[in-house]
């Protein structure tokens, strides 16, 4: 049975304002608050809303028939948040019906796959997390940006534990080939992918309302029989488009989402089933390897990234935001992150392209694609300024990074989980600068950074101090706060489990003593006249192991003698 797998793209764009060279330094706030706000509640009320209202119908009166996935980037879940949180709400409504598949992406919809690993990892893991926060489950599928993909890429995939990810069927890759299979990654065999159907999805999502097209108008029961005829042994059809096609792209007045909803009822007349990306890798088999050795997407006629990096301008200034990348990530401050997730985004670079193009473009406050390119350096260059602050330029990443890299590889060998450490950002000295030292210094900056690890594997932990000569001998220097502010703490937490055989033991042993007492003196032991509790103790056994305690309860307890 051939199978459709319906998927739709949710994004916002965070507008950028007008900003001038002259307030480089001085404005630190960079994006139009008011056109977010107007943007988002447009295409809440025009699209997501009607939209998802219609998809809730369809699952409804469909069963689990009908089958769709999402995938969320992090800053449009943001802008969902702070201006229209009922759209989330109802992504969770559909998401307790079982019928609904979320899938990972960057958080920032952005380019970082082609151009830093590890940046890459940290944005659809932040994505990931995001998502099971929300719908209570991990994705095990990827989406990148604009289905942007190539071997490296899927394989990077792979090393993260994806199963499968969605990308292009584009011509220019697939040569003879199908879409309508399930492929793998030559360079992850176990990473499958799935391909969209450029036709199928573009007659939905940009030709639908297209009056001078020559397949207009367009019904539900044509479109599911195209599907049907197709030769037997063709497995999945990927319909993948952005939700707000339903509503923005193609206006509710075209009866869109009339269409959508009649699809579920014309497939199952055809003998046509939904499924989601993961029940399409679960269940069937790749036919065969897709070599992507040049990174493809779904943007243009070309279906690669010559939108986003297509210019001079564009390169420049996506180098120019990378350069700081290690920077942002050794500084790990909040402020800057949320800059930094905002400032990756694809839509930055888009706005900069020359390239004529089939889809339309609405460059907001941008007058043309330099205006684009000058408002974005000018936002760049005092986001860069503020991250150099943190390290000067005279500090070398690699010093900087060296503290941070050792401890997480000591963690990871110690089996440490990722949220039992902390690292604080690092204070950046100047030595030079102290007018207290005239010594010749070999090293004029100082960097200090406090790691803290908070764990109830006391084993592990006692194993990680052992091993800090490890540091010493890669020139990393452990220095002792005033007041002991350094030292280990050993604190017990089980207090409550043995509370209850304490106080027996402890009763058991005074009845004991009470009746010692009665035949020492020839009486009858009576019963208990008076009984106090006392406080529980929880001492260290000695100054040298702390890491073992000392536990006791004094009870008070009055009995009568006969």
């Amino acid at each position: 049975m051939k199978k459709i797998c319906l998927y739709f793209e949710i994004h916002q764009i965070v507008h950028l304002k007008r900003y001038r060279f002259f307030d480089i330094g001085t404005d630190h706030y960079y994006y139009d608050d008011y056109e977010n706000e107007r943007s988002v509640n447009d295409t809440v009320e025009r699209s997501y809303m009607p939209a998802l209202n219609t998809i809730g119908k369809m699952i409804e009166e469909n069963g689990d028939f009908f089958k769709v996935a999402f995938s969320l980037s992090g800053v449009g879940i943001e802008q969902l948040e702070v201006h229209a949180p009922q759209v989330l709400e109802k992504l969770q409504e559909l998401n307790q019906t079982g019928c609904v598949e979320f899938l990972a992406e960057p958080y920032s919809h952005g380019l970082s796959s082609l151009k830093d690993e590890e940046c890459f990892a940290a944005e659809v893991k932040k994505q990931c997390k995001k998502i099971k926060e929300y719908f209570g489950k991990k994705p095990t599928v990827l989406r990148n940006s604009s289905l942007i993909y190539s071997d490296d890429i899927g394989m990077q995939a792979a090393q993260m534990g994806f199963k499968g990810m969605l990308t292009e069927g584009a011509k220019h890759v697939l040569g003879w080939k199908s879409p309508h299979y399930v492929y793998h990654c030559p360079m992850a065999p176990n990473l499958k992918l799935l391909l969209r159907d450029i036709t199928l999805s573009d007659d939905i999502s940009l030709r639908f309302s297209n009056t001078s097209w020559e397949g207009y108008p367009l019904f539900a029961d044509n479109y599911i029989g195209r599907i049907a005829e197709m030769p037997e042994e063709e497995q999945v059809v990927n319909i993948f488009m952005e939700l707000s096609a339903l509503g923005i792209a193609q206006p509710l007045s075209s009866n869109i989402l009339d269409f959508i909803h009649a699809l579920p009822v014309c497939a199952k007349q055809k003998g046509v089933a939904f499924a989601t990306p993961s029940e399409v890798f679960d269940s069937t088999n790749s036919v065969g390897e897709l070599c992507v050795p040049d990174t493809l997407s779904w943007m243009d006629e070309e279906r690669d990234v010559s939108c986003w990096l297509g210019n001079p301008m564009q390169r420049e200034a996506f180098e120019k935001l990378y350069s700081v990348a290690e920077r942002v990530r050794i500084a790990n401050d909040p402020r800057i992150n949320v800059d930094w997730d905002y400032l990756q985004a694809s839509n930055n670079f888009r706005f900069m392209t020359t390239k004529p193009s089939n889809v339309g473009l609405d460059r907001g406050i941008y007058s043309s694609p330099f205006d684009a390119f000058t408002n974005y350096m000018n936002i760049l260059g005092d986001f860069l300024k503020r991250v150099h602050d943190l390290y000067p330029d005279d500090v070398e990443s690699d010093e900087l990074n060296s503290l941070y890299t050792q401890i997480a590889n000591m963690g990871n060998e110690l089996a440490v989980k990722d949220n039992e450490i902390s690292v604080n950002s690092p204070t950046i000295s100047d030595r030079q600068a102290s007018s207290y030292n005239n010594e010749v210094m070999t090293y004029r900056y100082v960097a200090k950074s406090v790691i803290t690890v908070t764990s109830t594997n006391v084993d592990l932990v006692r194993g990680l101090i052992t091993k800090q000569a490890e540091l010493m001998r890669q020139g990393i220097a452990l220095v002792s706060e005033e007041y002991g502010s350094d030292q280990v703490t050993y604190s017990f937490t089980g207090l409550n489990d043995i509370k209850p055989a304490m106080v027996e033991e402890a009763t058991k042993n005074a009845r004991a003593t009470a009746q010692k007492f009665a035949d020492d003196s020839d009486c009858s032991l009576g019963g208990i006249r008076n009984a106090q509790q006392g406080q529980f103790s929880i001492e260290s056994r000695d100054q040298n192991t702390p890491y073992i305690k000392n536990i006791r309860v004094v009870n008070t307890i009055e009995y009568s003698l006969k």
